[in-house]
């Protein structure tokens, strides 16, 4: 690994990590020596992407990152077309809603907005990249790709991840029926997969006039609450929802790597 690629591994490796890790074990997870760690996360001290609170504490992200990822989807014009977009999905269903974008072959999560205004509310911290064996949008994806694309994505991630909720396709047949059946309406719809308790719905937003995946939309909440009759009420407006975003924003620089 060159520097640059271990300092964004550094990154990102703390992204999915809110209150920080100590050194020794993101040395570990990068594989490389705790002296070339150290150095790593003193540069990024320096330039403010890291904190450390005390001489040995754990290390986590500053909020300039977060700042500069605003400031890309401000000037790239992601917030001011797609945000009221996925804004207006929340307010309709009630629930969270999630926007996806495909970036060479991974699905990553971008734009959300809670619709919950009390009650149970479902608002996990997922990470960036969309785990597409157990989750709606990752099943609403892998629905509109070829099959052998498919199993090479599914074969990158794999499978059986530990934490999945009690319906999770525990094997690649049990998967692609879980995607046949969203082929077939458009609509990928899960309970008890990814999280226990939760359930939630996700369809594709494709490149007009093409079958190209530029992302998902996924709806989610309490499976208590996101019962399959509330899914139904929700289609319609889901499916507007990815036609909106794929006519705002397919010239946006976020899908350029679709």
């Amino acid at each position: 690994m060159q520097p640059t690629d271990r300092a964004v591994s550094v990154i990102e490796i703390l992204a999915r990590h809110a209150f920080g890790l100590p050194l020794s074990e993101i040395a570990d997870q990068l594989s490389i020596p705790r002296s070339a760690t150290h150095r790593l996360l003193a540069d990024l001290r320096d330039e403010g992407y890291v904190r450390q609170d005390y001489d040995g504490g754990a290390y986590r992200l500053t909020a300039k990152l977060v700042a500069v990822g605003y400031e890309y989807l401000s000037a790239a014009n992601v917030s001011s077309r797609l945000q009221p977009i996925i804004d207006r999905l929340a307010e309709q269903t009630g629930e969270l809603v999630v926007l996806a974008v495909v970036d060479r072959g991974k699905l990553l999560r971008l734009i959300k907005a809670q619709g919950a205004r009390g009650g149970l509310l479902y608002n996990p911290d997922e990470g960036i990249e969309v785990y597409l064996p157990a989750t709606s949008n990752g099943h609403a994806y892998l629905s509109v790709l070829e099959e052998d694309e498919a199993l090479q994505l599914v074969a990158r991630q794999g499978m059986n991840q530990e934490g999945a909720g009690k319906n999770a396709p525990r094997n690649i047949r049990q998967l692609f029926e879980y995607v046949e059946r969203a082929r077939k309406t458009g609509i990928a719809r899960i309970f008890d997969v990814w999280v226990d308790g939760t359930s939630a719905m996700a369809s594709p937003v494709l490149r007009p006039g093409s079958r190209i995946p530029l992302g998902t939309i996924s709806v989610a909440g309490p499976t208590i609450r996101m019962t399959s009759e509330r899914m139904d009420q929700f289609a319609d407006a889901l499916k507007d929802a990815c036609k909106a975003v794929a006519e705002a924003g397919f010239d946006l620089p976020i899908f350029e790597q679709a």
